[in-house]
Parts: C-alpha cells; structure tokens; sequence
C-alpha cells in the first residue's frame, strides 16, 4: 500500500498503480470500523476506474458490517445532500475531481456530510489499511440502490427564487464530468436558453480536463460565450462540486469574485451573518462582506477547514478562490450548483451583467492561480521563504503555505495535497505592480526549484 494516497482532507492517487479493488475494499472496512457506521451512501463520478473501486468499497463496507445505499452516478455536492437530508451515518464519494483520467480517490463525510481530515479520521483508516486488514462483522450489511436526482435538484432550487429569475441566455461546460447527468432535469425547471458543451458523461475526459481554474479549459466556453453573445457561461469540475463563471466578455470570473457575489446576495437575505473566506481570495471579498454589513472570517485552503469553522461560527456561507463554495442551509457544504443559482438571481435582481458588477466591487489585480513541478515541495518553499525574508525584511504568515502581504500587494505560496505542484497567488493594486512582482517572485520560485 502507498500511504501517499491519504491526502489532507482525502485519499486520491493513480489507478491502478495507487489505487485497486483491494485497496478500496480495505478502505470501506476501514471506514466502519473507524466511523462505527452502520448507513453509508456511496456515490461515484463517471471515471473509467470508479465502478471497480466502488466495487472494492461497497464489498469493505458491507463485510464490516455496514448497510450500503448505492446512490450511482452523482455530483460530490449531491453525497453530501444525500447524508444530511436522510440521515446516513457517512458518505464516500468516489472521485479524483479535478484530476486528469488515470486518478481516482474517496471523499468521505461522517453525518450531517462532516468531512473527514487528515486531522480527524484519515489517520485512523490509514492505519487500518497499511496493517492491510479489518474487522470483519459476523453478518454482512445489506446493499440497496437509492435515486435522490429529484430531491436534490429541488433542495437547490428552495436557496432562490425561481419566479424572479431572468431568461438568461448562457452557455454550460460540464467537461463530459457528471454535472451532463443531472443538468438536463434541472434545466427544465428553470428559465434559461441553454447551449450545453461537452454534457455526454466519458470518464476519458476527451475535450479538457474537467477542471475550469485552468484558462484552457473554458476556452471554447469563453469562446461560444462571445461568438453567441449570450449573457454569461458556467463551468462545473469533474465532479461537478466546483463551479465557475465566464462573463459577457468571455473573460473567467475568479472564484473570490463569486465568493464576493454570492456573500452579498446571502447578506441581504441574512443580514449581520457571518462569511468565511479563504486566505487565497482577493481582499475584495472581505471588504465586500464588511460593505453588506457581514462579518468576514479567514480560513485556511480546504473544506476540511473551512466546515468546521462554519459550523463553530454558524456562518451562513464559505467561499473559496477554487470554485468551492459552502451554506449553512446545506449542512454547511459545498454546492457548486446553488452558488450558481444564487449568482444567477444576483444577476437578474440587480439587472446588470457579471462584468458591470464586478467592476463595482473589484479594484485589484490578481495573477490568477501559477503551477509549478517541484521534486521537493517542502525544501522548495522554505528556500523561497529564506529569499523573500532576506531581501525584504518581511516575515511570512505560515497559517496555509507561506503568505507575505506587503499592504498594496500580497502573495501566497502553497503545495498542492494531491500533486507534485506549489501554486502561486498574488494580488496588487495596479497592473503593472502585479506583473512586476509577479515576474519577481517568479524568478525566485524557478531559482529555489532547481
């Protein structure tokens, strides 16, 4: 077993080479044993490998005892739906994401759709599965398939007001992810002229990778979004839990712009609440929740931390510069899809378009998030450290990575948790600060990866 595959706030690798039937089996037994759950719901995302493992788990789970609902292809938002509203003991969610085809993994939830963390139950099934056995019960759990498609589609519509929303004309890119599953349905209760890109669900992912954070992903998103003049685009990730938004313009709108966008629009139903944002978001978002009379509290990167936080504070929503955004109302949860509902009834309250609204909020100017190979991410990000602190005399904040705000421009350097990768975010007050310490930092990143 490859203990690399428990991540922070997951368990995600290659398959087969990380990840097999056997592991995923080990895995599901580990999860009753940890969890002592005797209802788990299990939902999957159309990859090529995800039928196998689901496989693999529900045999773990179901031999440790558990009761299986099989819940079939569903998006991540939707497991987590599935757990508070019918009150399951846990739920795994068999995805890799955003991830290219040859990965997979499992997010797992605990009840009322509480994540598991590398703080809190990941370490206890890693252990169970690197000793590579399980406790087995003496009568097996039962296995059952469950549709939840309608009850799902009508909880996210109950967060807006369907009669008020305009007739949109918009383009929708699924990345032939699962989001192609269940959008039809949706659609059909909703006002809206749609063109659906890429909607046919292939796990081999054959015209982009399905994930949106990346400009070449929505390019022909943004390019139907201008070529049709329609009103602005959406785009939805692997597993359909991350959402973005592509204006008038065809220009991607950053996933703190819709943190900032869907803060307002939930301050004014709930006023005075509190919204958690993470520390990789423009300090527009702050200053906009600050503006709408909320209370702006900073998290590190991850639903891992974010949840709790939500839920200590009962704040009644989370954004994150990724496209993860998290309600108090949905078991404080993510849900890409009732962000996009509620950016839509934005949109059609205030009758302008994305661009004009966000001009209005914005007045920074960001790099967008900067990928770079490193061997050593570790070694790599200290060596980085060491060279910003010696030639500015400036000390890091180290709540996430490393993040050193110099008052008119700020930057944050962090490993990803499932690839090789540190990413760069950096913000300043004009453009031509930006691209310059932009190049600055740059030249250090390559510098100390060598």
């Amino acid at each position: 077993m490859d203990s690399k595959i428990f991540k922070a706030y997951d368990i995600r690798g290659v398959v087969p080479e990380q990840l097999d039937e056997k592991t995923a089996y080990l895995i599901g037994g580990a999860i009753v044993n940890v969890l002592e759950s005797h209802r788990i719901a299990v939902g999957k995302d159309v990859r090529i490998s995800s039928s196998l493992l689901e496989k693999g788990l529900v045999d773990g789970l179901t031999a440790a005892g558990a009761d299986v609902d099989i819940l079939g292809e569903i998006s991540t938002d939707a497991l987590y739906f599935a757990v508070g509203k019918f009150g399951y003991d846990a739920g795994v969610m068999i995805t890799a994401s955003h991830n290219p085809k040859q990965y997979n993994g499992f997010k797992i939830c605990r009840e009322n759709a509480i994540p598991l963390s590398g703080k809190s139950g990941l370490p206890d099934i890693e252990k169970i599965v690197m000793d590579g056995e399980f406790h087995e019960a003496s009568k097996p759990g039962v296995v059952h398939k469950k549709d939840i498609l309608d009850d799902y589609i009508a909880h996210c519509l109950s967060f807006v007001n369907v009669s008020e929303l305009s007739p949109f004309n918009i383009a929708v890119d699924t990345g032939n992810g699962v989001a192609g599953i269940f959008l039809p349905k949706l659609f059909e209760k909703l006002p809206f002229d749609v063109t659906p890109l890429f909607w046919k669900p292939d796990g081999n992912f054959p015209n982009h990778l399905p994930s949106p954070i990346e400009p070449e992903n929505t390019e022909v998103l943004r390019k139907t979004v201008v070529e049709k003049k329609l009103d602005f685009g959406v785009a939805f990730d692997g597993d359909a839990d991350r959402m973005f938004i592509v204006d008038e313009k065809g220009e991607l709108v950053g996933g703190d712009m819709i943190t900032a966008m869907v803060a307002r629009r939930m301050l004014e139903r709930f006023p005075n609440s509190k919204i958690v944002y993470n520390l990789i978001c423009s300090k527009t978002v702050p200053e906009i929740i600050e503006k709408y009379g909320g209370k702006p509290i900073r998290s590190r990167v991850g639903h891992a931390f974010i949840k709790p936080i939500m839920r200590e504070q009962d704040a009644v929503f989370g954004g994150e510069h990724s496209g993860h955004f998290y309600f108090r109302d949905n078991w404080f949860a993510d849900s890409g899809l009732i962000a996009f509902l509620v950016v839509a009834e934005l949109l059609s309250y205030e009758q302008k378009t994305p661009s004009q609204l966000i001009s209005e909020m914005d007045k920074y100017f960001r790099t967008g998030e900067i990928n770079t190979s490193v061997s050593d991410r570790t070694k790599t990000l200290e060596c980085i450290c060491r060279t910003v602190e010696s030639e500015t005399d400036a000390r890091p904040d180290r709540t996430d990575g490393i993040t050193f705000d110099f008052g008119d421009w700020w930057f944050n350097l962090r490993p990803s948790n499932t690839e090789p990768l540190i990413r760069l975010n950096l913000e300043a007050s004009s453009k031509e600060q930006m691209e310059r310490e932009r190049n600055w930092i740059i030249g250090i990143i390559k510098s100390c990866a060598k």
